[in-house]
């Protein structure tokens, strides 16, 4: 081999060295970009929860919240929507248990065996 083959050889592989480290730095730089999308998301997230908190999915209104015989609902003032809580729909189908709350709760959620 001569000399310039030696060189020529050298330089390829000096080139072919920095195209890796070019390539490993973008990929690190992509990975850091999605890590700090993802952080900003999820704030972002974070926000709009807080602010939709005890509001109206309907007009946006704050609940107010209310007890009526024993059941916790929240109670919209401006459009006069009631939104009940976990395991609520079903305190009121106990109650009725000949009622057409009763009888429509076993058609939508029969219990599972």
């Amino acid at each position: 081999m001569t000399k310039d083959h030696k060189d020529h050889f050298g330089e390829k592989l000096k080139e072919a060295e920095r195209a890796r480290e070019h390539q490993y730095f973008a990929e690190r730089d992509r990975q850091l970009l999605a890590k700090l999308r993802g952080a900003q998301e999820g704030k972002q997230e974070e926000v709009v929860k807080e602010a939709a908190q005890m509001r109206c999915p309907k007009c946006g209104v704050h609940l107010q919240q209310r007890t009526v015989r024993d059941i916790h609902v929240a109670e919209c003032s401006a459009c006069h929507g009631v939104w009940l809580g976990q395991g609520e729909l079903e305190k009121i189908g106990q109650r009725e248990s000949d009622g057409w709350i009763a009888r429509w709760l076993r058609t939508e959620f029969p219990e599972s065996k």
